[in-house]
């Protein structure tokens, strides 16, 4: 019965894909509209005015957090999205040098994005990502929780809590008010509402706590999916019909580059699956194994 229900949804989901393929409604765009630039960030711009290209080069957020913009000079670029950049870059553009000039930007290098993670974790440490992850996302980067974790997670936030013990970790968070999440509603019973999206800088501490048995016969699935949720292991499961029942790939999901997240008794074992090809028929999908973490990433397109 679960196999004949696997084929249904296969063949639905592939009806949706050359659906969405021919309405154009999957047209990938590139850019994050939710990311704020920071410190290091590199972007690419690029001028159009009079029906011609006038310029293209890359720009760096400098210390100071401005980029250097031909043709004006100096723009503040610290905390502004891609579409507020581009706005602020447009108004000297067409008060001074040009008619209804376009500018186009592009992120090249997510270099201000860092975070920090310590406690019940495989592997606590610093974690620069291209991406602005959610708690479940960087806990996923860090090899997963350890059996002996609690069940509350804190974030710090604007706390310079990234390079120090677990001691005085323990006395920021007595002394401030961190973010608390559930680790119990997160991970044990797939609870989407307490895995909250971290901001750059942000440091999150597990500590230790009664060991739990739930979290290793459940199957994570993050990143660019349409639910990200943690759902009960089943034998059978496959990482194409988690994704599914996950809602689908979001619209800018590269699921050709999916990555299985899988624990061994020798550490932390990574599995590259092109799920488009699976899709298609051209490559068998993977058999899920109890605890694996799926993760759809964003696409460079």
């Amino acid at each position: 019965m679960f196999r004949i229900l696997q084929k249904k949804i296969l063949l639905l989901l592939f009806f949706l894909v050359i659906t969405w393929s021919s309405t154009g409604v999957c047209n990938i765009d590139s850019k994050n509209s939710d990311y704020r630039l920071g410190k290091e960030d590199v972007l690419t711009i690029s001028i159009l005015a009079g029906g011609e290209k006038q310029v293209e080069t890359k720009m760096v957020v400098v210390g100071n957090g401005y980029v250097n913009v031909p043709f004006v000079g100096k723009i503040k670029a610290e905390g502004l999205t891609i579409d507020e950049l581009e706005k602020a870059i447009i108004i000297p553009l067409e008060r001074d040098y040009f008619v209804k000039p376009q500018v186009n930007l592009q992120i090249e290098e997510y270099n201000s994005l860092q975070f920090f993670i310590s406690g019940a974790v495989k592997s606590p440490g610093k974690y620069e990502l291209d991406f602005t992850p959610t708690i479940m996302d960087l806990v996923a980067n860090a090899g997963g929780v350890l059996p002996g974790r609690g069940n509350t997670a804190y974030i710090l936030r604007e706390v310079e809590a990234r390079e120090i013990s677990a001691t005085k970790i323990k006395e920021k968070i007595a002394k401030s008010e961190p973010i608390r999440v559930d680790l119990r509603k997160l991970l044990d019973e797939g609870d989407m509402s307490e895995n909250i999206r971290l901001q750059s800088g942000d440091t999150v501490y597990i500590p230790p706590g009664a060991k739990l048995n739930q979290s290793g016969n459940m199957i994570y699935v993050e990143g660019k999916i349409k639910n990200p949720k943690v759902f009960n292991y089943q034998p059978g499961l496959t990482a194409l019909t988690v994704c599914i029942m996950a809602g689908g790939f979001d619209k800018f999901a590269a699921p050709n580059r999916a990555k299985i997240i899988r624990q061994t008794k020798d550490g932390q074992e990574t599995i590259k699956l092109n799920l488009e090809r699976v899709i298609a028929g051209e490559i068998p999908d993977l058999i899920l194994k109890p605890g694996d973490r799926i993760h759809i990433p964003e696409s460079w397109i």
